[in-house]
C-alpha cells in the first residue's frame, strides 16, 4: 500500500513540476502576435478555403497585416470583407468582383455513353483511379458528386441528368470544387465576364470518335473559329478558346455551333444568342 501511495504522490509532484516548467517556457518563448493580424482575422469569414492563395484565413490575415497581400483576395467575404480590411489597413479603392463556377461538360446520362457497369468506389476520384472513368468520353463528368460534397456553401447539387448543378447565387468562388474534380471540369469566372464560354472538355481530335462517346461533344468543326467576326476564337488542345479582350458577345459562334457547346454568359447567367 505504501508503495502505491508513494508512487501516486511522486506522479502528482512530477506532473506539478512539469506543469510549472511548461508554463514558464511558454511564457519565456512566447511570440507576441501582431494585434492588427488579429483584427484582420476577425473580419474574415473563417471558411479556410484557400481561394486567396494562402493556407487558410490565418495565413491570409498575417499576409494582409504585414502588407504582403492585397485586401481584395477573399472571394467568400466579397465586397463587405474588402471594405472592412480597407478600413483596418487605411487603404481605399480595392474592389472585389464576384465570381461564379461553370461546369465545362454537358455530357449528361442521356447524352454521354458509359463504358459498362461500374461497381467500384462511388466517387469521381475512385472511378478515375480504378477504371479511368466510367464514360467513353475520357474527359467528361463522372457524376458521383465529389464537387457537391466538397462545397461548404451548398452551392452545388446533383441534377436529375447526372451532372452537378451550380447555384450562382450561393457560389462564393472558393474553388474548392475545382480542386476536388479529378476531371478539372469546373472553372471560375468573374461575374462581370461577357462572352462565349465553351461547355465541353472533350479533347479527342477525331469527330467520329467524339460522336460515338457523346451526343453533345465538340466535334472540332471549327465553325466557331471561322465565323467569329472578331477573330477571337482559336482551337487549343481541341477546345475552342475565347479571347475575352476581343469578344463582343455577338453570339455568332453560339448560333453557328452545330453541337451547341458554346454559350454566351452575361451577368452570371447564360443567355440565348438572339438576346445578345
Amino acid at each position: 500500500m505504501n508503495i502505491v501511495l508513494i508512487t501516486a504522490l511522486f506522479a502528482v509532484l512530477l506532473a506539478f513540476v512539469l506543469g510549472l516548467a511548461l508554463g514558464f517556457f511558454k511564457e519565456f518563448f512566447k511570440v507576441e502576435e501582431d494585434p492588427l493580424k488579429g483584427k484582420v482575422r476577425e473580419a474574415l469569414p473563417g471558411a479556410n478555403c484557400g481561394a486567396c492563395g494562402f493556407p487558410g484565413c490565418d495565413g491570409y490575415a498575417g499576409a494582409v497585416a504585414s502588407g504582403q497581400a492585397e485586401i481584395n483576395r477573399c472571394s467568400v467575404g466579397g465586397a463587405a470583407v474588402a471594405k472592412q480590411l480597407s478600413a483596418l489597413m487605411g487603404v481605399s479603392g480595392a474592389s472585389v468582383v464576384p465570381v461564379i463556377g461553370v461546369l465545362a461538360c454537358q455530357g449528361s446520362k442521356d447524352h454521354a455513353r458509359l463504358k459498362g457497369e461500374y461497381a467500384g468506389l462511388q466517387t469521381c476520384r475512385g472511378a478515375k483511379l480504378s477504371a479511368g472513368g466510367t464514360k467513353l468520353c475520357a474527359w467528361g463528368c463522372l457524376g458521383f458528386g465529389d464537387c457537391v460534397k466538397s462545397c461548404q456553401f451548398g452551392a452545388l447539387s446533383m441534377g436529375a441528368n447526372g451532372l452537378p448543378q451550380i447555384d450562382t447565387q450561393l457560389c462564393k468562388g472558393c474553388k474548392g470544387c475545382m480542386a476536388e474534380c479529378p476531371q478539372q471540369l469546373i472553372q471560375v469566372l468573374p461575374m462581370d465576364r461577357k462572352g462565349a464560354v465553351t461547355l465541353c472538355s472533350n479533347r479527342n481530335p477525331l469527330k467520329a470518335q467524339v460522336k460515338k462517346t457523346c451526343d453533345v461533344g465538340c466535334i472540332k468543326c471549327e465553325l466557331c473559329v471561322k465565323n467569329c467576326p472578331e477573330k477571337c476564337i482559336t482551337m487549343e488542345n481541341g477546345i475552342p478558346k475565347v479571347d475575352y479582350a476581343k469578344c463582343t458577345s455577338c453570339g455568332t459562334c453560339v448560333a453557328k455551333c452545330p453541337m451547341k457547346v458554346l454559350k454566351v454568359v452575361q451577368e452570371g447567367r447564360f443567355i440565348e444568342a438572339s438576346a445578345v
